[in-house]
């Protein structure tokens, strides 16, 4: 069942999503060749919990950190721990936050020092598909409208997208009906209605979609070893434009 949300819950959601987008913005700044991503996890949930939120992420189905870290290769749910950022690393950083009850839920790739320009383009493709997709998250248009644009887009710039996982709604919860793929054809699932609150989250390969988790039982890889980059943002459905909660 998908959930509306109510006037309150909205203002309390946008207090979350501000929270998320303030945390990716020191994790950002604090980025550097030679830190470890346990320091970058630190300063996450140091920010989080100052600012009177919890972590979602820590605890969540078990997963031990308050952030999310993939390097290069990794597609999500990579875990903060002594590895050791070096110049030339992207880094996808998944950050969640719970304020009153109620979550926000975003996710950006960042460049350690300097990339090469394959990289940046992945990021920046990563990013603007997820834009395309926003295009269609209005009252009206069908689910998988915002899928078939982000996978339409992904694809003419020469990428593929990964399909083992999809944003979802996120309220209360912070994974709640529906599930979001970021692939698949237009005009397809429910109609969009204002009040829904969707984290719409492309992840986008340099190689193919295939993906395998490793056996820690959380990160997920390309199985073709390819870079990989993943941006997220919470987004509410109004009876207008679409509004980003996790962007400053």
């Amino acid at each position: 069942m998908i959930i509306l949300k109510s006037r309150r819950e909205i203002d309390i959601m946008k207090k979350a999503g501000k929270i998320v987008a303030m945390t990716l913005e020191k994790i950002q700044k604090a980025i550097r060749p030679g830190i470890t991503t346990a320091e970058l996890d630190r300063i996450a949930e140091d920010f989080i919990k100052s600012s009177g939120a919890y972590p979602t992420f820590k605890g969540y189905r078990g997963f031990p950190a308050a952030i999310c870290t993939s390097v290069n290769e990794e597609v999500v749910h990579g875990i903060p721990g002594l590895r050791v950022l070096k110049d030339g690393d992207i880094i996808s950083i998944d950050v969640g936050a719970s304020f009153q009850g109620y979550n926000g839920d975003a996710a950006r790739t960042f460049i350690v020092g300097s990339a090469d320009e394959k990289a940046v383009d992945l990021i920046e493709t990563t990013k603007e598909s997820f834009f395309q997709g926003l295009v269609f998250a209005k009252q009206d248009f069908r689910l998988s409208d915002i899928s078939h644009a982000i996978q339409t887009y992904v694809e003419k710039r020469g990428y593929s997208v990964v399909r083992d996982y999809v944003g979802h709604g996120i309220g209360r919860k912070m994974h709640e009906d529906p599930q979001i793929p970021n692939f698949g054809p237009p005009h397809r699932g429910p109609r969009l209605k204002a009040g829904m609150t969707l984290a719409i989250e492309p992840m986008v390969n340099a190689g193919g979609y295939e993906v395998y988790t490793l056996k820690n039982r959380w990160t997920v890889v390309t199985k073709d070893g390819s870079l990989s980059a993943h941006y997220e943002n919470t987004v509410l459905i109004t009876e207008s434009e679409p509004e980003i909660l996790t962007m400053l």
